[in-house]
């Protein structure tokens, strides 16, 4: 672009005097005190123990261990009194260390009786602090929602294929699912892993897809959750929040909670139900 000559001596002007300007500056942020929170993670899942996971949030800029065992003592709760009432019983939830090595999870309240298959009655959490705070929460099995088929479809290439997870959904209730698929094993990072709502069911029936990405012989785990609204909306929120939390200046992301109380907590008390199953991949 050419510029007439008086333009060119202001533009030159205008670099000259930017040249000479001290462009960084410092800036002090004031930021507002943060206020840990207790995080409660408890999964009724039929046939393991009821376990629950209680810790306390900590602020972004606020510095952590790199040693495991310090780092666990810094963020778990102790001395808390958990129980879990269902069917005229209450469970007292005993303090401790316990890992899961299906799901690689680790809690540190458990009860060592197996939750019931029952999709007819609730189950009501109560958790009280050492400082007398109460958490309560109530949840219910859901009925299992069954695959119905997976079907493998080949590129035109014969070498890659996509792997489709149908189910039928009931189009008199309004459901929530849970898609996760994994490859080679359950302890896997997850392939798939989101959570959808049946308004996008069309004549009533469900179909998950991939991308052709997979090869003959490898084995792949097709999970599906039916999950409550609760957990629906705790899903997403925690996605969001992980979304907001890659950047310090970013606007904060709020967890939704089915947790009550006076406990000042966040976190989600749920059923887990779900089928799920288990191909390998042939032509």
């Amino acid at each position: 672009m050419l510029f007439p000559k008086p333009q060119i001596a202001l533009l030159a002007f205008a670099i000259a005097l930017t040249s000479s300007c001290n462009l960084e500056k410092e800036i002090e942020l004031e930021l507002p005190q943060y206020d840990s929170q207790l995080i409660v993670e408890c999964y009724i899942e039929p046939g393991k123990p009821l376990s629950l996971l209680l810790t306390r949030s900590t602020g972004f800029f606020e510095p952590f261990s790199t040693d495991a065992d310090q780092f666990l003592n810094e963020i778990l709760v102790d001395d808390a009194q958990v129980q879990i009432e269902h069917g005229g019983q209450t469970y007292i939830l005993q303090q401790g260390l316990y890992f899961d090595f299906e799901t690689k999870k680790i809690s540190n309240y458990q009860h060592p009786v197996l939750a019931p298959e029952s999709y007819d009655q609730d189950f009501l959490l109560r958790i009280t602090t050492a400082d007398g705070k109460t958490a309560t929460a109530r949840t219910r099995l859901l009925p299992i929602v069954p695959i119905d088929s997976v079907v493998i479809d080949w590129a035109a290439a014969d070498t890659l294929a996509m792997a489709l997870t149908y189910l039928s959904d009931d189009p008199n209730q309004t459901n929530y699912y849970r898609r996760m698929l994994h490859e080679s094993s359950l302890d896997s990072t997850a392939v798939q892993d989101f959570v959808v709502s049946d308004r996008i069911v069309e004549n009533g029936r469900l179909a998950f897809g991939t991308g052709f990405m997979f090869g003959e012989g490898d084995t792949l785990f097709h999970t599906i959750f039916h999950i409550d609204r609760a957990y629906y909306e705790f899903l997403e929120s925690v996605q969001n929040a992980v979304i907001a939390g890659t950047s310090p200046f970013g606007t904060p992301g709020k967890l939704i909670s089915n947790i009550e109380g006076d406990a000042e907590a966040v976190g989600i008390f749920t059923g887990l139900s779900y089928d799920r199953e288990e191909l390998v991949i042939q032509k």
